[in-house]
């Protein structure tokens, strides 16, 4: 028999068949009845039920989790209530009567075969599966987005978000007579009501970590100078990388008033001699 095209819609028998056999599984009789119809077609919408077969499965175990979050397990059940709701009206809507006939007191009972009409047969109700798996299908874009991994924002960013504080103060770094300073230009944002901040450098020499590390010193205006705040160590993988480092500061800082940044031995000491200070910057 001649293709069809996977895009028209297929006819009710072809699509109960494959609906129950992703579902129920078809007797002997039926599965010849599929195997008659085209090969093609028939694969192309069987896949596209299994796949909705196999998002409902999932979406039904993420619903029953906890960790769903209440917006999307309250859409997903509205949607549902919807979609069967609009079928269910359809399929009771009572055929229209004529003009001159006599209508039926209100207590009248409908007879058997009223009601029976009212019932979806079982290829109505697996069509409108079809159209329910559908949609629960698109609806778990929403939860794979929701629940997907999201990457950490980079040192980078942080910084960037950072600057946008009013509070922030932003100290730019420059050189010393250090020879791994030639080049190297930076600066340091820092928030002192959250205690944190990071430095930023451009030019930095590579170090080898095993041999030595730059680490951070914090001046307080409230200590003693020759004892700044630990910082925190980094290394640098090039000298053309563009570096972006969070400062870890040991102790609480109440008035930074000077950041430094020297070479130390690998592993950073307690008290610096300061023989090597790269970039040394002060607040206004």
């Amino acid at each position: 028999m001649a293709a069809q095209d996977p895009r028209a819609q297929p006819p009710e028998e072809f699509v109960d068949l494959l609906v129950k056999q992703v579902t129920e599984g078809l007797l002997p009789d039926e599965q010849r009845k599929l195997d008659e119809l085209d090969a093609a077609t028939a694969n192309a919408y069987r896949e596209e039920l299994e796949r909705s077969v196999a998002a409902l499965t999932l979406a039904g175990t993420a619903a029953d989790s906890a960790a769903l979050p209440a917006p999307l397990r309250s859409r997903l059940e509205q949607q549902a209530a919807l979609y069967f709701a609009a079928e269910a009206r359809q399929s009771t809507r009572a055929p229209a009567t004529n003009v001159g006939s006599t209508a039926r007191p209100s207590s009248a009972v409908l007879d058997a075969p009223k009601v029976a009409e009212l019932r979806p047969r079982p290829a109505q109700a697996r069509s409108a599966a079809v159209g329910w798996w559908a949609a629960a299908a698109c609806l778990l874009l929403a939860l794979f987005a929701w629940f997907r991994p999201q990457s950490a924002p980079t040192a980078a960013e942080l910084r960037a978000r950072l600057l946008t504080q009013p509070d922030a103060i932003k100290v730019t770094l420059g050189a010393t007579q250090d020879p791994a300073a030639a080049g190297v230009r930076g600066d340091v944002v820092w928030d002192p009501h959250g205690q944190r901040g990071y430095v930023h450098f451009v030019g930095l020499p590579q170090n080898d970590p095993s041999a030595e590390q730059y680490q951070i010193w914090i001046f307080d205006a409230d200590r003693d100078a020759k004892y700044p705040i630990d910082g925190g160590l980094f290394d640098v993988g090039s000298r053309s990388d563009d570096v972006v480092v969070p400062i870890h500061a040991m102790i609480p800082v109440h008035l930074a008033k000077a950041f430094a940044v020297t070479i130390e031995k690998a592993g950073g000491v307690v008290v610096s001699a300061r023989e090597h200070v790269v970039a040394l910057g002060q607040t206004t």
